[in-house]
């Protein structure tokens, strides 16, 4: 099985049964591979379908927002800020649930994530292969 080439497809992946995580990482796998700012926008242009997992729908919306605007991109797709792309409750994505790491989150997690209610580490999608940003 191919990489996701696009968010949307990564998405559609997980919601035929793939484990999220796996999933976002092929794609982001996919898309630091990419040269051109031009292809990367095509690989968040589509919308990834809203699910019953209220959580998956912001992460997407972070993801597409975060990456488009750390790889400086011509824009940033509009469905990230559409509706069901937030949370109405905070998710601190740790596995150490304590009142420490839940302030660490808080102050460490980027914009794009910490604005729909996400709480991480300051580079949520690192990888080994994630190019230099411009």
């Amino acid at each position: 099985m191919t990489r996701p080439a696009t968010l949307c497809q990564a998405a559609e992946r997980i919601a035929q049964g793939a484990e999220s995580g796996a999933a976002i990482a092929e794609f982001l796998d996919s898309f630091y591979s990419e040269p051109s700012a031009e292809a990367r926008l095509a690989m968040l242009t589509a919308e990834p379908p809203l699910t019953e997992d209220t959580r998956l729908n912001a992460l997407f919306g972070a993801i597409g927002e975060y990456l488009a605007k750390q790889f400086r991109l011509p824009r940033v797709p509009a469905w990230v800020g559409g509706a069901g792309r937030e949370l109405a409750e905070p998710w601190f994505t740790c596995a150490v649930d304590s009142d420490g790491m839940r302030e660490f989150l808080t102050f460490s997690s980027p914009t794009e994530f910490a604005h729909r209610n996400i709480f991480t580490e300051a580079m949520p999608l690192r990888r080994a292969r994630r190019p230099e940003v411009p």
